[in-house]
């Protein structure tokens, strides 16, 4: 495990293991979307997957680790608005299907506000986004992770009790790369990679409906294969998509069962057991 000064600064060796979890909330199975690089649609693939666990009845939450990146605020149709408080914790935003968000532009002033924020201040949003913020009860909770293997992705998977990583990954010849990262970061944090989904995969003809791989043929099966990790889904560039969520129409506009095998791999995982405190009030 790194012992540089990075990685203490960010939750490391010498640091607490994990965040406590306030008695206001109970994340029955948290699960990490990852990649190892940006630009790969890494918080569409969050923001999906929470939508239809969310159209299964599932109570579903947002951590947005990609702190200085945000966007799943603006996706899930929370532009303008601002996390509020009760007591001493953060109460997340609420989307309209009940999907509930933590993310530092519910925190600025601005949405378009830059954050200026050095390491060891970025760990310390995300223990209050953990510690700190009343999720109540979720069966699910995601956590959009910033691209990359740095200093964040270090604070979540030492100090969150994540059981599962989902790997996003696009069609070019990075992508062995990209898997490569994220396999070795989940081997030496000891948590499970539930499999990769792979998006700008194609694009559909308009015209003919023949499926166009613009950025040549995909090596996604022959890449999961070599690192022993399951292939979740290919997902199409599709600019109607891409509309609804700088319109934050996500959760209106998505198609059904989009991820069908993602989503059994998260309904895979083995649920955390416990009750929160004033949940059947």
């Amino acid at each position: 495990m790194a012992t540089c000064e990075h990685a203490v600064a960010a939750g490391g060796k010498t640091a607490p293991q994990q965040f406590e979890e306030n008695n206001l909330s109970e994340a029955k199975r948290v699960i990490a979307v990852l990649s190892g690089k940006g630009g790969v649609g890494k918080s569409f693939v969050t923001g999906s997957l929470a939508v239809e666990l969310a159209r299964r009845g599932n109570k579903v939450g947002i951590l947005d680790a990609d702190i200085t990146g945000p966007s799943i605020p603006k996706m899930l149709g929370m532009s303008g608005r601002h996390a509020s408080g009760i007591g001493n914790l953060l109460l997340p935003e609420v989307s309209t299907t009940g999907i509930k968000v933590m993310s530092s532009n519910l925190l600025l002033a601005n949405e378009t506000d830059p954050v200026l924020w050095r390491g060891p201040v970025i760990a310390g949003a995300i223990r209050q986004f953990w510690s700190d913020t009343s999720w109540g009860p979720l069966d699910y909770l995601l956590v959009d992770m910033p691209p990359g293997t740095g200093d964040v992705a270090l604070t979540v998977f030492q100090s969150l009790p994540v059981d599962g990583i989902v790997v996003v990954t696009s069609p070019q010849d990075l992508v062995s790369m990209i898997v490569a990262k994220a396999v070795n970061m989940a081997d030496k944090m000891n948590v499970p990679i539930l499999g990769i989904i792979e998006n700008m995969s194609y694009i559909t003809c308009p015209d003919c409906g023949k499926k166009i791989e613009v950025f040549g043929p995909s090596k996604l099966n022959e890449v999961a294969e070599g690192y022993g990790v399951k292939v979740l889904g290919r997902l199409p560039i599709d600019p109607s998509l891409a509309l609804a969520c700088d319109a934050g129409a996500i959760e209106e506009a998505l198609p059904a069962d989009l991820l069908p095998d993602a989503i059994a791999a998260c309904e895979a995982v083995e649920p955390h057991e416990g009750e929160v405190a004033g949940e059947n009030a």
